[in-house]
C-alpha cells in the first residue's frame, strides 16, 4: 500500500512538473507554495483521475455569472473555458449560462443569475454588442448592484469594462494578405450589420479596399458562410474574408461546389482560430482572437469591481494576429 502511494506521489509530481517534495506539501496542504505551482500540482491530479483530498477542496469565494451565445460556435466554449480557470484559479465558481435561439433571451438568464446572488457577470458577445438593443438593461444592473464586464463589442451607451479584439486591424491584415498573394478582387462574407464587430471589420475591410469593395452580410454560421461565397464568387472575387472560423467553412465547400478547389482557384480567410481549424481541409488561414489574454483581462476588470476598485468604464483592446495555414495561396495568373 505505501509502495502505491509512492508511486502515485511521484507520477503527480511528473505530471505536474514539480518535485515530489513540492507535490507533497500540496497534497498536505502545506504553506510556502506559488499559487501557481499549486494549481499545476490541483490540475495534475485532476488529467490523472485522482479525486482530490478533502483538505483541498476550498470553499468557493462566490459565484460568478458567465452568459454566452450558442456553444456551437467553437469560439464560445474557447472563452468561457479560459474565463473559467482564470476565475478558478481566484476562488470563485463560474455558473455558465448559454443563449440559443428558442431558449432563455439574456434578461431573463440575466434575472436567474441575480436571484441565485452573483457576484458578478461576464457577458460573451451579448446584447451590448447589438446596436439594436437598449442599452438601458445594464444600467439597472448597475442599479441592482451586480458589476460586470463585457467581451466582444463595444457599446458606449453602457458604462461597464470593454474587452475586445482589435476588429478594424484583423479585417486589415486579412486583406492585406490576400493583396500580397496577388488577388485583386477580394469579397468579405461578415454576419448581420447590426452588431459593433461587424460594423468595425467592415470599416477596416473598407479603410483597405475601398468603399465599393464587396461585402456579404448573412448569418455566422457554416450555411451563413456557404451564401455569402456564393455571392462573392458570382462577383469574380479570388479571395474571401470571412467574419469566423465556421463561415470559412461554408464559403470553402461553396467554392467546392463550383467544381473549384482552395487554395488553388480561391483563397479564404476565417476569423477567431477557433479549436481545430488547423487540422480543417485544408488547414484554415485565419485571424486569431487573443482568447486567454482576453479572457484573464475580463476576470481581472470584474474582481477589481467586485473588490470596491472601479476599473475604467472604457475599452481595452487587444491585438490579433494572422495565423497562415494551406487556405491561402498565391493567385494564379489568368
Amino acid at each position: 500500500m505505501q509502495h502505491q502511494q509512492v508511486a502515485r506521489l511521484a507520477d503527480i509530481a511528473a505530471q505536474a512538473g514539480v518535485s515530489e517534495a513540492t507535490a507533497s506539501r500540496v497534497m498536505n496542504g502545506k504553506p510556502g507554495v506559488a499559487a501557481t505551482t499549486r494549481q499545476k500540482v490541483l490540475a495534475a491530479l485532476d488529467v490523472l483521475g485522482y479525486e482530490r483530498p478533502l483538505r483541498l477542496r476550498h470553499r468557493s469565494a462566490g459565484q460568478i455569472g458567465l452568459i454566452t451565445p450558442e456553444l456551437s460556435n467553437p469560439i464560445f466554449p474557447a472563452f468561457a473555458q479560459i474565463v473559467e480557470q482564470n476565475l478558478t484559479g481566484c476562488g470563485y465558481t463560474a455558473v455558465l449560462c448559454t443563449q440559443h435561439p428558442g431558449g432563455a433571451t439574456e434578461d431573463e438568464l440575466v434575472e436567474a443569475l441575480a436571484e441565485r446572488g452573483v457576484m458578478g457577470i461576464v457577458f460573451l458577445s451579448g446584447l451590448h454588442a447589438d446596436l439594436n438593443s437598449d442599452p438601458e438593461r445594464y444600467a439597472r444592473l448597475i442599479g441592482r448592484g451586480v458589476p460586470y464586464v463585457l467581451i466582444n463589442g463595444y457599446n458606449p451607451a453602457v458604462a461597464g469594462p470593454f474587452v475586445s479584439p482589435d476588429d478594424r486591424a484583423s479585417a486589415r491584415i486579412a486583406v492585406q494578405h490576400l493583396l500580397d498573394l496577388g488577388h485583386e478582387r477580394i469579397g468579405l462574407a461578415v454576419g448581420p450589420n447590426r452588431f459593433v464587430p461587424v460594423r468595425r471589420k467592415v470599416e477596416g475591410f473598407q479603410a483597405a479596399l475601398g468603399d465599393d469593395a464587396p461585402v456579404q452580410h448573412t448569418l455566422f454560421s457554416v450555411e451563413g458562410g456557404h451564401a455569402a461565397a456564393i455571392a462573392l464568387l458570382d462577383q469574380g472575387c479570388t479571395g474571401i474574408v470571412c467574419g469566423s472560423d465556421l463561415m470559412a467553412l461554408g464559403a470553402i465547400r461553396a467554392v467546392r461546389e463550383r467544381g473549384l478547389t482552395v487554395p488553388a482557384d480561391v483563397s479564404v480567410v476565417g476569423y477567431d482560430d477557433s479549436p481545430l481549424v488547423a487540422f480543417t481541409d485544408p488547414p484554415l488561414t485565419t485571424v486569431r482572437q487573443p482568447v486567454e489574454a482576453m479572457g484573464a483581462a475580463a476576470v481581472n476588470a470584474l474582481l477589481e469591481e467586485i473588490g470596491g476598485n472601479p476599473v475604467q468604464r472604457s475599452e481595452f483592446v487587444f491585438q490579433t494576429e494572422l495565423v497562415v495555414r494551406g487556405s491561402t495561396a498565391q493567385v494564379r495568373p489568368r
